[in-house]
């Protein structure tokens, strides 16, 4: 099958997290498995600027009706390295005026003012780029809220396309203001219950949920929470009435990037069977970070967003009984400001135990899932948890809450059946987290049960295969 994919983000392009993570491995999956897959994004400000990219202009150029103006746009083509060298075909949807910025979304923590027009002319122009192409997609695959607008379209403008929307996050759903409908171009109707409307706002999350033929979350588990008013963030109501085209697929990992075994970002590699590289990583990870090489108690490390959403609620009160003991902690990511600022702020309070680097390096983030001994996952909620997978494969066990696709990725190490290998809970408050945190730092203390832990982490399998069957499933049932 030949398969469009429209996003906002491609990890080895433009990334702030785990949907990049995604479009970065999905499609090498599905072509390994023989059908046809390419990606359209925004041309960004970053892919422009990056050396490693060869850009090509194609000479395709059309214009786009947003609202009351007419933009027009070019296409231009690059290939975006992939574990098997052949690289994924993407194009760019170039418009300067929204897309050549400092961010993706925003900056400084702040959202930029016109999103939803940027993201509306995107989805208008990827189906302009989709009725150009020869042959033509027969599935367009499209991803959370800023490409959701793409089956509502589809369908009012009578396309001979099919439509897959994946859901990689809930709380995120392009809600604006009724004012910014007429971007849309959509009939008046459209802005009513059964169409683009929630509440008085333009939901362009909603409306994909409506008009797509399926929709997918990236876990089962997040599946069952999002039918629920504790989860569903207000669309509960809207998934349950349409929950017969709904599918939970669990995210995989690209086991050719993240690898211990191959990973030529690492000091040393390692394996389950040899695991004298990991020390070494540990040993560098610490030095990189400035932080005492001494005592040998566990290193501890975060790869994540500074968001909510992350369980920075129930970290930070537990920050200062976590470093008081002999361990050392490292995070690396960046968000919310006021997050930021607490982290340096214990980063000057516990100097040589906590490190903060306030970035994404793609480099340091595989030498924290190599170099530490175990991961902090407290999130709120998680729709799938691809953290954990990297982790488990590198040997670093998860203290992680039991919430959305964690709860299918870290299974409770049981010391009488001698199963399991991560360290759950269950509670969203500082006191459950903070009792996990105690019983994998007890259990750290008997490293030859350790050992055994980390050994039947790396051996669990959560390769992208098994994912990409059922989502070429789930193309060949819409398309039937």
């Amino acid at each position: 099958m030949k398969i469009l994919m429209a996003s906002s983000e491609m990890s080895s392009l433009a990334r702030t997290g785990g949907l990049g993570d995604v479009l970065d491995a999905l499609p090498l999956a599905l072509r390994q498995a023989g059908h046809e897959v390419s990606v359209v994004l925004p041309l960004y400000r970053s892919i422009c600027e990056n050396p490693q990219l060869r850009l090509k202009e194609t000479g395709v150029q059309f214009s786009v009706q947003v609202g009351e103006k007419t933009v027009e746009a070019s296409v231009v083509q690059t290939v975006a390295p992939t574990s098997d060298k052949q690289g994924t075909q993407v194009f760019l949807i170039r418009r300067d005026e929204y897309f050549d910025r400092s961010g993706i979304y925003g900056t400084d923590g702040r959202d930029y003012g016109d999103n939803a027009e940027r993201f509306i002319f995107f989805s208008k122009a990827v189906l302009e780029l989709a009725r150009r192409m020869q042959p033509a997609p027969d599935v367009i695959h499209v991803h959370d809220w800023q490409t959701a607008l793409i089956p509502v379209l589809v369908r009012e403008w009578a396309l001979p396309f099919r439509t897959v929307l994946t859901i990689h996050n809930l709380a995120y759903q392009g809600s604006f203001w009724p004012y910014d409908f007429r971007f849309t171009n959509l009939p008046g109707d459209y802005f009513g219950a059964q169409g683009v409307e929630f509440f008085g706002s333009l939901n362009l999350l909603k409306a994909g949920i409506l008009f797509a033929d399926a929709v997918t979350t990236v876990s089962k588990p997040y599946l069952h929470e999002i039918q629920t008013p504790a989860s569903g963030c207000g669309l509960d109501s809207v998934i349950r009435e349409h929950l017969g085209k709904f599918t939970g697929i669990l995210n995989g990992a690209d086991y050719a990037v993240w690898n211990p075994m191959t990973d030529k970002l690492l000091p040393q590699t390692f394996s389950a069977d040899s695991l004298a590289g990991k020390r070494v990583c540990r040993d560098a990870l610490l030095s990189e970070m400035g932080l005492d090489p001494q005592p040998r108690g566990p290193v501890i490390g975060m790869v994540t967003r500074l968001a909510e959403q992350k369980g920075f609620d129930i970290l930070l009160p537990v920050l200062d009984r976590l470093l008081s003991d002999d361990l050392r902690l490292i995070i690396l990511g960046e968000g919310d400001p006021a997050y930021e600022a607490e982290l340096r702020y214990h980063t000057l309070k516990h100097r040589g135990r906590l490190a903060f680097r306030q970035e994404f390096d793609i480099k340091l983030s595989h030498l924290i899932e190599a170099g530490s001994d175990i991961t902090l996952i407290p999130s709120r909620f998680e729709p799938c948890g691809l953290t954990a997978i990297y982790s488990l494969k590198y040997g670093t066990l998860p203290v992680a809450r039991a919430v959305g696709g964690l709860t299918q990725i870290v299974r409770d190490y049981d010391p009488v059946a001698d199963d399991g290998w991560g360290f759950p809970f269950q509670e969203y408050q500082a006191e459950s987290f903070w009792d996990a945190i105690k019983r994998a730092r007890f259990q750290f203390m008997d490293q030859t049960t350790w050992a055994e832990l980390m050994q039947r982490a790396m051996e669990q399998d959560f390769s992208w295969k098994l994912a990409a069957q059922e989502y070429a499933g789930l193309y060949e049932k819409v398309s039937a």
